[in-house]
């Protein structure tokens, strides 16, 4: 996978379940936050997309749980993306336990945007997402 984009986490003892491992809720938790950041690294904040009418939504995640996470380890995760027709922005992002790299969960995520309350191109979003979109199809 060539990722573009990661973000290193800590797990909080408030984020694990009676078993002592990170409830499955808060991987897409950990993902969300990595894809914002990501965001946020281009110039696009999610507050001021909205006030200029442009929305971002997750249509659809699936995750898969391979290994958990426990209080106190720390990990990374790990982003990349591709454009699939004209409205679809779908995100993989894996998590990795730090210091060995084991892998800890899969996430696929299929996002979209919306402008003034409809389904369409966010050329802002576009623009900032595009010198990534050219360098995968110029590999």
């Amino acid at each position: 996978m060539n990722y573009i984009y990661e973000l290193v986490f800590k797990v909080r003892d408030y984020e694990c379940d009676l078993q002592g491992v990170v409830n499955n809720a808060v991987y897409q938790n950990y993902m969300e936050h990595t894809r914002h950041e990501f965001m946020k690294s281009l110039g696009l904040d999610f507050a001021d997309l909205h006030y200029k009418g442009i929305d971002a939504f997750v249509a659809r995640i699936e995750i898969a749980y391979k290994y958990p996470l426990r209080s106190g380890d720390e990990f990374v995760c790990r982003l990349a993306f591709e454009k699939e027709g004209k409205l679809k922005y779908i995100f993989y992002q894996d998590i990795y336990r730090l210091p060995d790299e084991k892998l800890i969960a899969q996430g696929r995520v299929v996002a979209t945007t919306t402008v003034d309350g409809k389904l369409a191109v966010a050329e802002e979003v576009e623009k900032a997402f595009l010198r990534f979109l050219d360098q995968k199809s110029s590999t």
